[in-house]
């Protein structure tokens, strides 16, 4: 049985995507107002991540079903679970302004997507993101 408040991300890969909170029941998204990168902290850490690298919106993991469970969300970026930070259970948004994150994996490891370059006068590296 899964438990209120439990978060999963789809529409990516294990470390990115559309973030789908469970309410009621039932498996739903959050609204993009407001949504930054201290929401999508919290959102990696319930996760097991170190932090986010990224907040997305406009549905960049493409455009969930169902309910919009979270309108608004305002973290601190300390909050331990989504459920903890300020939001609106009443929502203004369609699927097209679903929230998305970027988290990375440990502390330790490049984030996904880095590229490193060796050179004899240094290290290269860019931020190389897959398009979803």
């Amino acid at each position: 049985m899964k438990e209120e408040g439990s978060i999963r991300l789809a529409g990516g890969n294990e470390t990115a995507g559309r973030v789908e909170i469970y309410l009621n029941g039932e498996w739903g998204t959050v609204c993009d107002d407001a949504w930054d990168i201290n929401d999508a902290n919290v959102v990696c850490n319930q996760l097991g991540f170190v932090r986010s690298l990224e907040s997305r919106g406009s549905a960049a993991f493409g455009e969930g079903t169902g309910e919009i469970h979270l309108d608004d969300v305002g973290c601190g970026g300390e909050e331990t679970e989504l459920l903890s930070c300020y939001f609106n259970s009443i929502d203004n948004c369609n699927h097209g302004e679903d929230a998305s994150v970027i988290c990375q994996f440990t502390s330790d490891e490049p984030a996904p997507g880095l590229v490193f370059v060796n050179s004899f006068k240094g290290v290269f590296r860019a931020n190389c993101y897959p398009l979803f």
